[in-house]
């Protein structure tokens, strides 16, 4: 379960680290406290999509974290040891910049926004205030219904063998269809590849050809501008060294005095001597190492020639030759492995319909044994709303066609007064009978969910009075086997909470903060008025409020 949630910097919180426990935790506060902003930073955690907007303002960046004891969540520990994180504990992190940009953290170590959400179905379920609407669409009870008859791996496999179905279904049309097309296609292929094996231009090898071909084709140039530098420097006649070894000879042959003048210039000299002399002996040394290979060079330009013509024959520039001869050879692959066996391709599609026809049977069987329990339970919980007049089907009728999830077409029937045919939730229910329909398919869905963690945002609304305490009781009963947090308008409904969160909205220095904080016994008596009564709380408010609390209390005992 949700043991710890921190915010630090996201929309109007500046810094909130919350703990919270099992049981059942009712979240209130005004309308525009921020009650959204919670579940909007839970649902970061969970790999939600990230909003540059909801970093506070003034701050670089919002920092979220959700910590859970999954001691009781196998599932979530199998996830965790598939990827080699640590299983005592499960921390979820998640960063927003002020840019949009985000990164996500698993137990300390990075993660992508896919994981979180990936981890995150293992951990806890968030039914929104607009499920409601949700259920109106058949997919949704089509898959409620399988989550209740729990045959998950079942419907996976079911889903796995129509994907294959259909592959081979579209194999065998475009094989029939398209033959000749394909034959052509796959004899080009050949010939483009093989040509290309031929060539066998290897990754890195046009690179080092260019540099090889730019050596060779100047080898005689460096060769013979080293050798004239060689001579310049020590050439017998006219080389700079022999003229420097005269001038050094002739100023040494002055009379001391003059010689002792010009002392520093005959220093230069001797060092003029040296490095020239040095020089020369570089150069020659350049130059025995220059080699002429005529038909080195030659190769090197007529292997470059034949990857440069057969990247013009493509289109396409030389660097692309290699990507191109794998993407040619995947394709050939891919149409030689393909097979051109019209018979042997319709048997395999025989043979798999045939399969799913079994596999896709066996689930609506299981469907349909499921439906009578599902509406039995959402009956019952019904009759718990005060609707206990109203009857609840689920339908299992055949599909038109045949989709991943099998033969059947689920749907939600209600008849809200006696002696009217059951129809369609949308044809049928009102707003205050949506609301409690849908609340009480929420509840049988969450019993028979194997996540113990499960938040209900408003999915009160349009609920009132006597059947708001029982929405409250409900909510409650959950909570007594895992841990609920439903965000709720309705004093009936907080009154019956375990613990209380209370969330405010303050104005502090031309800046808006929202502050969140569990309340003791005085706060929730207070919270409870507010909520029965408006701002202003009178005495009376006050009582009504304590004497809420307390009969919750005493029920709860």
């Amino acid at each position: 379960m949700l043991t710890e949630l921190a915010i630090r910097d996201f929309a109007i919180v500046d810094h909130l680290e919350l703990e919270l426990g099992g049981g059942m935790t009712a979240i209130t506060g005004e309308t525009g406290a921020g009650k959204s902003i919670l579940l909007g930073a839970l649902g970061l955690c969970l790999g939600e999509r990230a909003d540059a907007g909801s970093v506070r303002h003034g701050a670089e960046r919002a920092d979220l974290s959700a910590r859970f004891d999954i001691a009781a969540l196998p599932a979530a520990r199998e996830w965790l040891a598939g990827r080699e994180l640590p299983e005592d504990d499960c921390l979820l992190r998640r960063v927003v910049t002020r840019g949009g940009r985000s990164k996500a953290w698993i137990n300390g170590q990075p993660a992508t926004v896919a994981d979180l959400k990936a981890l995150g179905g293992h951990l806890i379920e968030i039914h929104g205030q607009h499920a409601h609407q949700a259920l109106l669409g058949e997919e949704t009870h089509l898959r409620l219904l399988d989550d209740f008859a729990g045959h998950d791996d079942a419907v996976t496999a079911l889903a796995e063998t129509f994907r294959e179905w259909r592959e081979v279904k579209r194999r065998l049309k475009r094989l029939a269809e398209d033959g000749d097309e394909l034959r052509a296609r796959r004899q080009l292929l050949r010939y483009q590849v093989e040509e290309l094996d031929q060539l066998a231009l290897a990754e890195d090898e046009l690179s080092g050809l260019e540099a090889e071909q730019e050596e060779l084709a100047h080898a005689e140039e460096r060769l013979r501008e080293a050798q004239f530098a060689a001579t310049c420097c020590d050439g017998e006649e006219g080389g700079a060294l022999p003229l420097l070894q005269q001038a050094v000879n002739h100023l040494s042959a002055l009379p001391g005095s003059d010689r002792g003048a010009l002392a520093e210039a005959l220093t230069m000299l001797g060092d003029a001597c040296i490095q020239v002399e040095e020089a020369g002996r570089e150069l020659n040394h350049f130059a025995a190492g220059v080699e002429l290979d005529p038909e080195r060079l030659a190769w090197v330009e007529e292997r470059l020639g034949e990857v440069h013509r057969i990247a013009r024959k493509h289109h396409i520039s030389p660097e692309e030759l290699v990507a191109l001869h794998q993407r040619l050879a995947a394709e050939l692959a891919e149409l030689e492995d393909g097979g051109d066996d019209l018979e042997a391709l319709a048997a395999e599609v025989d043979a798999l319909e045939a399969h799913w026809r079994d596999q896709a049977e066996a689930v609506s069987a299981t469907r349909r044994a499921a439906a009578a329990r599902f509406g039995s339970a959402v009956q019952d919980q019904l009759a718990f709303l005060a609707m206990g007049k109203a009857r609840f089907e689920v339908e299992v009728s055949e599909r038109d066609a045949p989709a991943p999830e099998g033969l059947d077409r689920v749907r939600f029937l209600i008849s809200a007064n006696p002696g009217q045919p059951a129809r369609p939730l949308a044809k049928v229910a009102s707003g205050g009978e949506l609301s409690r329909v849908s609340l009480a398919i929420q509840v049988v869905a969450a019993q028979h969910s194997t996540i113990p963690s499960l938040v209900f945002d408003e999915v009160d609304v349009g609920v009132s009075g006597a059947t708001a305490e029982i929405v409250g009781q409900l909510l409650r009963r959950l909570g007594g086997n895992g841990q609920v947090m439903t965000v709720t308008h309705l004093p009936q409904v907080a009154a019956q909470a375990h613990q209380h969160l209370h969330i405010a909205k303050q104005a502090e220095d031309d800046t808006t903060l929202t502050r969140m904080a569990l309340l003791d016994e005085a706060g929730r008596v207070g919270e409870l008025a507010r909520m029965l009564g408006g701002m202003t709380l009178t005495d009376q408010t006050l009582a009504h409020a304590r004497e809420m609390l307390d009969a919750s209390q005493r029920a709860r005992h």
